[in-house]
């Protein structure tokens, strides 16, 4: 499996918000439903979530819902960093199985568009991470599901010592790629 710039996924967005700042402080529009739509993203957004990590090294993920519970997520850091991750689980997909890593954070204010179909996480760069994402499907945990993290048939580098990260007890156990079987189906756009 590969590692690719977000770009070269189908799907996948790389959003930078333009920010105003002045002697005040700054001003700058975080969602804009027109613009994602303009950039070929026309669903609703449900909820938003919000999660702090207080140490560095602290990993969440792979994750992804099935249907009908799947989950699109626009995903900011507006305290600290992490590096995000995403991965292609959509059966047929030409990057099926290849990821994209970005690092996100309050200070290059950019967002990531993980559509369905993709298995994500990320990890905190530095103490006292924050990360809000919208979502476009409610939370079910009959449907919550998880890629391990570390399998090497992803080949992901999360850019620390696998010794050194804090990982939930349900990621730590999370089966393989190799065990996937996928409910999502690449549909090329025409």
């Amino acid at each position: 499996m590969a590692l690719r710039a977000p770009a070269e996924i189908p799907g996948l967005i790389l959003i930078e918000p333009k920010k105003f700042g002045d002697a005040r402080g700054f001003f700058s529009e975080t969602y804009s439903r027109a613009r994602l739509v303009e950039m070929g993203f026309d669903k609703e957004f449900i909820q938003d979530n919000h999660a702090l990590s207080v140490e560095a090294g602290v990993l969440r993920g792979l994750h992804f819902q099935s249907p009908p519970f799947a989950q699109d997520k626009l995903v900011r850091v507006v305290r600290g960093a992490i590096l995000d991750v995403a991965v292609d689980i959509r059966r047929g997909s030409p990057t099926y199985g290849d990821h994209a890593t970005v690092e996100l954070s309050a200070g290059n204010w950019r967002q990531l568009l993980v559509p369905v179909g993709f298995g994500h996480g990320y990890v905190t760069l530095v103490p006292d991470t924050e990360v809000i994402y919208k979502v476009t499907g409610s939370y079910s945990p009959e449907h919550d599901n998880s890629l391990l993290w570390s399998d090497p048939e992803l080949g992901i580098v999360w850019g620390r010592d696998a010794t050194s990260l804090t990982l939930s007890d349900k990621d730590r156990a999370a089966p393989g790629f190799a065990a996937l079987q996928s409910p999502f189906t690449w549909e090329p756009k025409p």
